[in-house]
């Protein structure tokens, strides 16, 4: 038996990778394209509205190490990682480490996604890498959550707010 939803999400992911697909077309053509739709600006869906409660404050891992040799006249830039917070969902925990150089979020490292079911592992195959993008590109955590992952949404972006936090 086949549900709904399931021909719903396969539509969403293909028009999701048809738009990237015209989108980089979009930026990489001199010309433009005839008849093209432009690609969104954000491929994420809605917020989520609320605030994250008051929670402990997360472990710090912060690990400096040079991300580059320092080289004479130039001044060394040392990367901090910083362990978000454990976040609870009703799916599982999500936790991601943050790495920042400087004051700049650099790279953002998954630690823990729900994982307890293949619906939960499919979601979070679609909506952390959309959520790291906006992250990474707004360098901040107040970002659109993605339509249909609410809660893994959440999570991931509570945990890289605790790592901001942290970093001061």
């Amino acid at each position: 038996m086949r549900r709904k939803w399931q021909g719903t999400t396969l539509f969403a992911l293909i028009m999701a990778g048809t738009a990237a697909t015209i989108g980089g077309r979009l930026a990489t053509t001199s010309t433009p394209v005839l008849g093209a739709a432009q690609a969104p600006q954000s491929s994420i869906g809605t917020t989520t509205g609320s605030t994250p409660a008051s929670t402990p404050a997360p472990s710090s891992t912060a690990s400096p190490a040079t991300t580059s040799p320092a080289t004479a006249g130039t001044p060394s830039t040392s990367s901090t990682t910083v362990t978000g917070q454990t976040e609870q969902t009703p799916y599982g925990p999500v936790q991601v480490e943050v790495t920042f150089t400087g004051t700049k979020i650099t790279a953002i490292k998954v630690l823990q996604v729900p994982d307890r079911s293949g619906r939960d592992a499919e979601i979070a195959s679609y909506a952390v890498p959309q959520l790291k993008q906006e992250v990474l590109a707004s360098q901040s955590a107040q970002v659109d959550s993605v339509s249909g992952a609410t809660y893994t949404s959440g999570g991931y972006l509570q945990s890289v707010q605790s790592a901001i936090d942290a970093h001061g």
